[in-house]
């Protein structure tokens, strides 16, 4: 049977490894990267916000000329 312990230890060895080689973002690009997802974010929830609200302004004018 084999070491659950060893096989947890080879695993986070080669993890640390990777981990070394990846290339980190500086803070001057974490901080200009974080500005363009809230941008990006803040955009996307007002066309959203823009689309549901004259969506339901559509559906309200078709169903108010159809009851009549």
């Amino acid at each position: 049977m084999a070491n659950p312990f060893r096989s947890a230890r080879i695993f986070f060895g080669e993890l640390v490894a990777e981990l070394q080689k990846a290339s980190w973002p500086t803070g001057t690009e974490l901080k200009d990267s974080t500005i363009v997802v809230i941008v990006a974010c803040l955009l996307l929830g007002l066309f959203t916000s823009i689309s549901d609200f004259a969506l339901y302004n559509v559906v309200d004018a078709v169903t108010e000329l159809i009851s009549r």
